[in-house]
């Protein structure tokens, strides 16, 4: 959601700061491994962190055209969020996203565990009783890619500086939702070969 549908806005290591987290860790894990004592506290602050930022947030573009696009295909459209269901609700409402999807298939990290876990993809999927291999992850993050890949579907990885830094974990990569409409939309069948969309190769 954030910095995929949405411009990115979270400073992660300003966050860690503010809670008293170890830098470069990723800051849901960290506090699982504090006592509850000390992480109960932590995950209020958090809380009010996320929801200040969902409230300023702003779409990225092409998102309303891609996300029109496939529901006009009949596409089922899932969100994943490692944020809060505040967050995440907060956050589509305030971009104008909401409609796009349905509340029991936007999944928090109050539902199921969070990504690179893939339990919140297999929920969906049993949801839709569908097969891995007809669904995408789309996102801008590694964590991301791995939730995909472990689960078994294809991966598409956003990335606006085109800079890619893990190309193994993505069967495609794109810089903008314009080329991932591209993608999704049927001039680009398939996705394979790890090659960019933006290159204007066909992927497969």
């Amino acid at each position: 959601m954030d910095g995929t549908l949405t411009m990115a806005a979270h400073d992660f290591d300003a966050i860690r700061r503010s809670l008293g987290l170890p830098p470069k860790m990723p800051i849901l894990e960290s506090m699982a491994q504090l006592p509850e004592e000390k992480a109960a506290p932590l995950r209020v602050k958090l809380h009010e962190i996320e929801l200040d930022i969902a409230h300023s947030a702003q779409v990225q573009p092409g998102a309303v055209a891609l996300l029109a696009g496939l529901r006009s295909q009949n596409k089922r459209l899932a969100l994943l969020t490692r944020n809060s269901m505040a967050g995440a609700v907060a956050t589509l409402t305030a971009c104008g996203l909401d409609e796009f999807f349905e509340p029991a298939f936007i999944l928090s990290r109050h539902c199921c565990p969070p990504k690179p876990k893939p339990d919140g993809i297999h929920h969906l999927l049993g949801l839709w009783q569908a097969q891995p291999q007809t669904a995408v992850m789309v996102g801008d993050y590694v964590f991301d890619l791995l939730a995909g890949r472990n689960a078994g579907t294809a991966t598409v990885h956003l990335d606006v500086t085109g800079t890619f830094p893990w190309p193994e974990h993505a069967d495609a990569q794109v810089s903008s939702l314009n080329e991932l409409a591209i993608l999704a939309m049927g001039e680009d069948r398939r996705v394979g070969d790890r090659r960019r969309v933006g290159d204007r190769r066909r992927v497969e």
